[in-house]
């Protein structure tokens, strides 16, 4: 049975949101892309480990009819890098600010390639019984480090709702890429803080990216306010996939 409304002319949409976040994230993107009549899926990423959110993205895809363009933000770029990999119903991945590892590398080493990221110096930790730690944004430094597009008064709520990443899932491998054989587009913000901007256009070059937007003054959370602007990539990546690209 399929978790989303199939639509005969249009692949669905499954936003995978990242650390810090959650799904209410993609509200703008989802109002945009039910207005031109896309099937949508914003999945609750778990955030406990690359295998483990990958292996949970698989099963939700294994129950979506038809094709599907799959859209990462931050670690949720990791998440559908791996969790694509041998589906061919997937004919797109899309790029949010997200990140793009190759087999063997992890988000922090790719966070950490080029200078400029700071979000080492606005985390704090809660303890979970198994030895792990919780990651969370101090919510008085969440705006300036994750959301300085954003209106104050959005980025306090996104940083009361942030979900927790367990701290392992940013130091962990991750496997075969599924971009290198299904066509990727990337849009980030130039000002972005958790990722450095050098550090997406090198993966984006290195994809092989269709398309790639670079928007001036964006944070990480870009596609926030820039809600249009990633509707306007996914319906290009649409199009590639075969679908119309516009209601």
């Amino acid at each position: 049975m399929s978790i989303s409304n199939p639509s005969p002319d249009r692949p669905t949409v499954v936003l995978v949101h990242g650390a810090f976040a959650e799904s209410s994230s993609w509200s703008g993107v989802v109002r945009l892309l039910l207005d031109d009549g896309f099937p949508v899926i914003a999945v609750a990423n778990p955030l406990r480990g690359v295998r483990t959110d990958a292996e949970y993205l698989r099963a939700v895809l294994h129950d979506v009819e038809g094709d599907i363009v799959l859209v990462g933000h931050s670690y949720g770029g990791t998440v559908i890098t791996n969790g694509a990999t041998g589906n061919p119903a997937v004919k797109a991945l899309v790029y949010v600010g997200g990140f793009a590892p190759d087999e063997g590398e992890s988000a922090a080493q790719l966070a950490g390639r080029y200078e400029g990221g700071t979000l080492g110096d606005t985390l704090t930790a809660v303890a979970l019984p198994d030895g792990e730690n919780d990651l969370y944004i101090v919510q008085d430094k969440y705006r300036a480090q994750f959301a300085a597009d954003s209106s104050e008064r959005d980025a306090a709520v996104m940083a009361v709702t942030q979900r927790p990443i367990v701290e392992a899932a940013l130091n962990e491998a991750s496997g075969a890429p599924a971009w290198k054989t299904i066509p990727s587009w990337f849009l980030f913000g130039s000002d972005d803080k958790n990722i450095p901007a050098a550090s997406h256009r090198f993966m984006a070059e290195r994809a092989g990216s269709r398309s790639t937007v670079e928007l001036q003054g964006g944070s990480h959370s870009v596609g926030v306010p820039e809600a249009a602007r990633v509707v306007d990539l996914i319906r290009e990546a649409a199009a590639a996939a075969g679908a119309p690209a516009a209601g």
